[in-house]
């Protein structure tokens, strides 16, 4: 018997320190086996965060493939081996930000694009949020060298997203999460070492 979605080999096309490209052969419901290209991926972790006045802070960046700078989550891999997820998403929100923060909680796991690769993204929201002292902030590299970061009332970044002037996927669920949640109390969000989807 054939077990549907079984797949029979894989071919590695090309495997970097990010992620790796495959080819599956995967048997198929109806009989016989179809070829799946897909792209496994370290995954990351991103931080909606957000002040006591309600303002979220995004970062404006570099993007290559899309040739343009986006307004994102402050966010980053998780290339750390054995480094806690909010722990890594602290980390970035210090890099990226300049900021770190008092409170974690879980917001949104998300698999950014599931038709071909198996990237997840955790995203936390961090409050009770204080700017790093100046000794203390980290040097930027590479596109984050010239990084813009910015404060928005929550309402203006959901209008932001609505106006398509952000696009970035992550960025558009946590900001959306975040202005629910902001709006709720924060009533209803998971302890930020919740386990991960199945």
């Amino acid at each position: 018997m054939t077990f549907a979605h079984e797949v029979r080999a894989q071919h590695v096309r090309y495997e970097g320190p990010i992620f790796t490209v495959l080819t599956d052969e995967v048997t198929m419901p109806g009989g016989g086996t179809a070829h799946r290209d897909m792209i496994t991926h370290v995954g990351a972790v991103g931080v909606a965060a957000v002040d006591d006045a309600g303002r979220i802070v995004l970062v404006r960046q570099y993007r290559h493939p899309l040739r343009r700078r986006m307004w994102e989550l402050p966010a980053g891999l998780r290339d750390v081996d054995g480094e806690d997820l909010a722990v890594a998403a602290g980390r970035e929100l210090v890099e990226e930000t300049d900021h770190r923060a008092g409170r974690w909680d879980l917001l949104l796991d998300l698999h950014t694009s599931p038709g071909f690769s198996n990237e997840t993204i955790r995203l936390f929201l961090a409050r009770d949020v204080s700017p790093v002292p100046a000794a203390e902030r980290h040097e930027r590299h590479d596109e984050e060298a010239d990084m813009d970061v910015a404060w928005f009332p929550l309402d203006e970044a959901v209008a932001m997203v609505l106006r398509g002037e952000v696009t970035n996927g992550p960025a558009v669920a946590g900001i959306l999460a975040a202005a629910r949640a902001y709006e709720s109390g924060f009533a209803d969000l998971r302890p930020a070492d919740a386990p991960g989807p199945s």
